[in-house]
């Protein structure tokens, strides 16, 4: 029998829609709601362990004290032989049976928050523990880089496989799926067993506050996790960002101006895209979306700065601007959750989005696609294909972008 053990943090990510960045502390996270923040890491585990149980052609059946999924016979008849199959171990209630129960399974629950109150970074920690104490096979968790923080101090070490489902905002570490459903596939090959799949040490990485404090986005590194090693469907880490010279930006920011003309931009976080601000005249948040006003021959105005979704929604027809993440080749699900999937509808799809990269970026992407994880697989489906990127005054590079 195949034990996957299962710890979601329910409130990664709420910040993201609102604008927020991350919600770490309770302050933070009582703001986020008060914006109208809604929670959406339980639902994604469900979608990874959904994606799980159909690739691994397991169905469910009642054992004691879990769920035991009975591996399809050769014929593709399902004996439903409790040992057979797969245990789901996890936390009770939104720490992880909520999400089992929702993919139609049932989980063998080992910790239990208080009841009434908020869930916290010791409860992951305690659900981490009695967890992997059970024997997993894998840990699947679901969180942001604060969640891979809390696994890899309750691992202590331990040689436990481990894979994340990303639920929160920024996402620098390598040790997520790219989506939901990429991690229930990775889990899936990773279960067979079928020795395909290697195990690598994957960075486990946090944005640095205090730099952040003095207008500078970089990231730390706090350790290392064992992931499988599967290509595309897993994560690579942040890259560090150089800020390119206004010679690389300077052709870019000018082919925006000339696309824009007189009307409103939403530009995306990223130091490509602070450096097409700077260029264009106008000083942005250092890792937020902002809102600016383009009229020719004047300097833009920011309209709005360090916008959620609600402000993006209400700003009117707007271009949307994006810069990739570097080395993850990321372009939407990464730190810009506000730029929701209603407002690249609202703005017009595929057609009103600006792709900007420098030549030097785009190739350092040794040729992966850019990378889409909307949270709709609709969406994600028709942003998908070859898209312009920008990268100096009339100049374009067709890349591929997927979900």
């Amino acid at each position: 029998m195949r034990r996957v053990g299962l710890v979601v943090n329910p409130v990664a990510g709420l910040g993201g829609r609102v604008g927020l960045g991350g919600t770490d502390g309770p302050d933070r996270l009582r703001l986020a709601r008060s914006l109208g923040a809604l929670p959406s890491a339980g639902l994604r585990a469900t979608a990874a362990l959904s994606e799980l149980a159909a690739r691994s052609g397991w169905s469910a059946g009642k054992e004691s004290g879990g769920v035991a999924f009975a591996p399809a016979g050769p014929d593709g008849a399902r004996s439903g032989t409790p040992g057979a199959g797969l245990l789901v171990v996890t936390a009770a209630g939104l720490l992880g049976a909520d999400s089992v129960a929702a993919a139609g399974l049932a989980g063998r629950v080992v910790y239990a928050a208080g009841a009434g109150r908020d869930t916290s970074a010791a409860d992951t920690d305690a659900a981490v523990r009695a967890v992997v104490a059970e024997g997993v096979d894998l840990l699947l968790f679901a969180g942001g880089d604060g969640t891979a923080r809390d696994v890899l101090g309750a691992l202590g070490g331990a040689a436990c496989p481990v894979l994340g489902v990303p639920t929160g905002v920024k996402m620098h570490s390598a040790v997520f799926a790219v989506g939901p459903r990429a991690a229930g596939e990775v889990a899936a090959a990773w279960l067979a067993r079928e020795g395909a799949v290697r195990l690598r040490d994957a960075e486990v990485m946090d944005r640095d506050e205090d730099a952040l404090g003095e207008g500078r986005v970089t990231s730390r590194l706090f350790g290392w996790l064992p992931v499988p090693d599967v290509p595309v469907r897993v994560q690579q880490r942040k890259t560090g960002s150089t800020v390119p010279g206004p010679e690389a930006v300077g052709g870019i920011a000018a082919e925006v101006a000339d696309r824009v003309g007189d009307g409103l931009l939403v530009l995306g976080p990223g130091t490509t895209t602070r450096a097409v601000a700077a260029a264009l005249g106008a000083d942005v948040s250092p890792a937020g979306v902002d809102v600016l006003r383009l009229r020719p021959d004047r300097p833009p105005c920011v309209v709005e700065r360090d916008a959620g979704e609600a402000a993006l929604l209400s700003a009117g027809p707007a271009w949307i601007a994006l810069s990739p993440i570097g080395g993850q080749g990321f372009l939407l699900g990464r730190g810009n959750q506000q730029i929701s999937p209603r407002v690249l509808r609202a703005a017009g799809g595929r057609e009103r989005l600006l792709v900007l990269c420098t030549e030097q970026k785009l190739a350092a992407l040794g040729g992966r696609p850019l990378l889409l994880d909307t949270g709709d697989d609709a969406l994600d489906a028709e942003l998908s294909g070859h898209l312009p990127v920008i990268t100096g005054r009339r100049r374009t590079s067709l890349y591929r972008l997927t979900g």
